[in-house]
């Protein structure tokens, strides 16, 4: 077979094989807006991680809750502690992202820039760690989140596959663990303690909080009071100077 041609059959496969992976990918998207995902790749990681290193006492606990069963005041902690403006942005936070990037230049302490979607493509879809190949497939996941699901899909598997303590993921497995209430009864403060959390869920405690957490959970109530409450998350435009701390 002439070179030339070889060469044009593998281009016809590669090219085949990315539409595939192209449309393959976007299907499990669309099952996964109606379909309660069982696990998340992080999940996953972490039980792994247990076996691998003989972790006999760890359990992995995970609980579904639908939107409908979860207090109002949980995803707008979420959205109060760390992306105050994921009701009107499209997958990317591009302020914080340059706030980031000029803080990195200056020397500053490293902060992050992910959104609440890009977050959730990460958790459900990817692994931890920092690389380009990783950056790049979780921006393709939070772009085919942000066409896929509405605003409230992608905030409901947020709430119900973060990780809230080592091994607890989720609202429902945390208002259990930490309230031992249903999630549906968690009031603004305990909300606010699950999202002070977010950060380290395995070096910051829920029902342990040091002096750090508290001051975020005090934060994350301003937050939500500035915000306006439950009602912003069907808000049509963003209140003045919002963003996250």
């Amino acid at each position: 077979m002439p070179p030339r041609t070889a060469l044009r059959r593998l281009l016809r496969w590669l090219g085949l094989l990315a539409l595939a992976w192209v449309a393959l990918s976007w299907l499990f998207v669309l099952v996964l807006r109606f379909v309660p995902p069982w696990t998340s790749a992080v999940m996953m990681e972490r039980q792994l991680s247990a076996w691998m290193h003989g972790e006999k006492d760890f359990h992995l606990h995970h609980r579904w809750v639908p939107w409908r069963e979860v207090s109002p005041w949980v995803p707008l902690a979420m959205v109060a502690g760390e992306d105050q403006k994921f009701p009107f942005h499209h997958g990317f936070d591009f302020d914080q992202i340059q706030d980031a990037i000029d803080a990195a230049d200056d020397g500053r302490r490293l902060r992050g820039a992910s959104t609440i979607s890009q977050q959730t493509a990460k958790n459900l879809f990817l692994w931890n760690g920092r690389s380009f190949i990783r950056k790049g497939l979780e921006a393709y996941f939070t772009v085919l989140l942000e066409a896929t699901w509405p605003k409230r899909r992608i905030l409901e598997v947020y709430m119900n596959i973060a990780e809230l303590g080592d091994g607890i993921y989720g609202v429902g497995a945390a208002s259990d663990t930490y309230f031992h209430v249903p999630p549906a009864r968690l009031g603004p403060e305990q909300a606010a303690r699950l999202a002070a959390v977010l950060p380290s869920p395995r070096r910051f405690h829920v029902d342990r909080p040091s002096a750090y957490v508290q001051r975020r959970v005090d934060w994350i109530e301003k937050q939500m009071e500035r915000l306006g409450g439950p009602g912003y998350l069907d808000s049509e435009r963003p209140p003045a100077n919002t963003g996250r701390r």
